[in-house]
């Protein structure tokens, strides 16, 4: 047995937030992807400001970081070192099934 908690009556229910995207290009340089704009080729700090702004307006606004698979390891660690180093929460990799 379990225990289901329902919303009371008159309760807010939110809606979920598409999350915000930093892709790794080839030349390992960042854009940042915020639906409904398109991408937007950044800096570091900007990407961490934008960031910073999203998250204290909505604290459960996630990042993604994506990356093909010829990016090295190496770049997506340090873009998610970077998060981590500026206290950027609720950070996860990008999945896509493979195509093959």
């Amino acid at each position: 047995p379990g225990e289901m908690q329902l919303p009371s009556v008159g309760s807010k229910l939110t809606t979920p937030v598409s999350p915000l995207e930093i892709r790794i290009n080839a030349d390992q340089t960042l854009t940042f992807h915020e639906a409904p704009s398109g991408p937007i080729k950044m800096s570091r700090d900007d990407i961490i400001a934008r960031i910073r702004d999203r998250q204290a307006k909505n604290p459960d606004q996630a990042v993604v970081i994506y990356a093909d698979g010829a990016i090295p390891y190496k770049a997506v660690m340090e873009v998610l070192d970077m998060l981590q180093r500026n206290r950027i929460a609720k950070v996860g990799l990008m999945a896509r099934p493979s195509t093959n």
